[in-house]
């Protein structure tokens, strides 16, 4: 499957965005879909996912109740609405998808990455 993740971009703090991800060349409803982040010197890190059966969502403590995570299995999309940014989600945005089940935040558990999208958040 590949990915194509868009919608990042400038903000102040404070304000919000809402990231896409749309899937293709697979069954995307057969897919578990993560959001991962990485900041320059710093590692990948977990944002969030969402199931590929019943919708079940997992955040990180960093962003839990200021993200969202959902997805539209007509559309092929995932989506991320980040509110409350701060300056330290400034980071490029991934998305991810993996075939098993469950919901994981494990970033060697996702086997198909986009090409990730540039989220900056100014103080």
């Amino acid at each position: 499957v590949q990915l194509q993740a868009s919608g990042g971009g400038l903000v102040l703090a404070g304000g919000s965005l809402r990231l896409s991800c749309l899937a293709s060349g697979g069954t995307f409803s057969r897919y578990r879909m993560g959001w991962f982040r990485q900041a320059p010197g710093k590692e990948r890190e977990f944002v969030a996912c969402i199931s590929r059966s019943d919708g079940s969502t997992y955040y990180a403590d960093s962003v839990k109740g200021r993200f969202t995570i959902s997805r539209d299995n007509a559309k092929n999309m995932v989506f991320l609405q980040m509110s409350s940014l701060k300056p330290e989600d400034t980071a490029v945005y991934y998305c991810a998808a993996d075939s098993t089940w469950g919901v994981v935040d494990a970033a060697n558990e996702y086997n198909y990455w986009g090409q990730g999208t540039q989220v900056t958040v100014s103080s």
